[in-house]
């Protein structure tokens, strides 16, 4: 009887995309470009087929190993097929080292993927081989990306100063509204002008902002909109990318312009608590899970229950942090959903909240690096919430 060999599994990876809007490939090629190329691994070596026009610009930016002219070889198999495109150039760069195989990431194109596998290249869908990301070791940071994220939060917090500028300049008027260079203060008004001090800064808010004034914030992703009232909690979230090394920074902070009532100013002071405690127990090995429990479970102590109601939730409803990078959005989180250990190296957000009808929402957000034996802070501004 023969026996079964062992399937070889397959480890070169495939992409394709833009790496101003595939995170995968901006970190895999070390290229930020609006235009879209296929790249891949072969014995060690990253090659990237790149569009005649930015090879020049990658020779000198990316750290691709080999940079293959896309147009040129396009241009060379048109002479025998007329039709030749991009997949019979990522078939014959591939061939031409040996490769048969690749893994590709879940959102892989998907006319390409057809295309490609007609060519007689092997593709297999990486959630489909096994249950590991793409990149297994992304999530743990370089310098130069934990400085990046830094540059990001340095960038969010010039926002903020402005954001604390402009209402101390406003005025409460008679009917408790905000004025401001006599105009109503609005979210948007704020907004602009958040938006013109992260770029002075040297950040770019690439997929907006979050000022959230009274019960807008009860849906934790709403922009805002409208005027601001005095005696009003606003929550501001900002998360800009530091233009230079494309790394994302995220920071939340929650203000009022006025006098807080009692309700409102526990709420922020325990929200303000529950991110001392979260910070204090992140350490590698720990899970997010374990991290995002302790923080339900001192909200619920505190008497802060989380409900569903006619028009949502209310209370704490979200995870308490996520993993930041080349995405807003990355693994690992802060949430129940995690349950593997976190590794020291990632970089997550701390930003517990509480949303009540009435009383409006309180999110505070800070960005931290994990080490064998805590956090390091990689965000830092005051907490000086209430605005006389």
């Amino acid at each position: 009887m023969k026996k079964n060999k062992a399937k070889k599994p397959i480890t070169e990876v495939l992409l394709m995309g833009t790496p101003s809007k595939n995170s995968d490939l901006l970190w895999f090629t070390g290229f930020n470009a609006s235009d879209p190329f296929p790249a891949f691994s072969a014995h060690g070596k990253k090659f990237g087929l790149i569009p005649l026009l930015e090879v020049g610009r990658a020779e000198k930016e990316s750290h691709l190993d080999e940079i293959l002219n896309l147009s040129e070889i396009i241009k060379d198999l048109r002479k025998t097929n007329p039709h030749a495109g991009v997949a019979d150039a990522i078939v014959l760069a591939a061939l031409n080292e040996g490769i048969d195989a690749f893994r590709v990431p879940a959102d892989f194109p998907v006319g390409l993927y057809n295309h490609l596998q007609s060519l007689g290249l092997k593709l297999v869908l990486a959630s489909d081989e096994d249950a590991t990301p793409l990149f297994r070791n992304r999530s743990i940071k370089t310098k130069k990306e934990i400085n990046g994220i830094k540059k990001g939060n340095i960038a969010a917090c010039a926002g903020f100063i402005r954001v604390e500028q402009v209402l101390k300049e406003s005025i409460i008027t008679s009917q408790k509204k905000l004025q401001w260079k006599g105009k109503n203060l609005t979210a948007e008004i704020l907004k602009d002008e958040i938006q013109v001090a992260v770029t002075r800064a040297g950040g770019l808010l690439d997929i907006g902002l979050i000022c959230a004034p009274g019960d807008q914030a009860i849906d934790c992703h709403s922009s805002g909109t409208g005027p601001i009232d005095a005696n009003q909690l606003i929550v501001v979230d900002i998360f800009p990318r530091d233009r230079e090394s494309f790394n994302y920074g995220d920071m939340t902070r929650t203000y009022l312009k006025g006098k807080a009532s009692p309700k409102q100013r526990d709420l922020v002071e325990t929200v303000l608590e529950a991110q001392r405690r979260a910070l204090k127990s992140i350490k590698a090995k720990r899970t997010g899970a374990q991290i995002h429990q302790g923080v339900v479970d001192f909200f619920n102590k505190k008497g802060y229950k989380t409900k569903k109601t006619k028009t949502g939730y209310e209370g704490f409803f979200h995870g308490t942090g996520h993993g930041l990078g080349f995405d807003i959005h990355e693994e690992p989180s802060l949430s129940s959903r995690h349950t593997k250990p976190l590794l020291a190296g990632e970089c997550v957000t701390v930003e517990p909240g509480l949303y009540y009808s009435g009383l409006g929402g309180c999110r505070i957000e800070d960005c931290v690096l994990i080490t064998k034996t805590g956090c390091e802070m990689l965000s830092k501004h005051p907490y000086d919430w209430e605005i006389p």
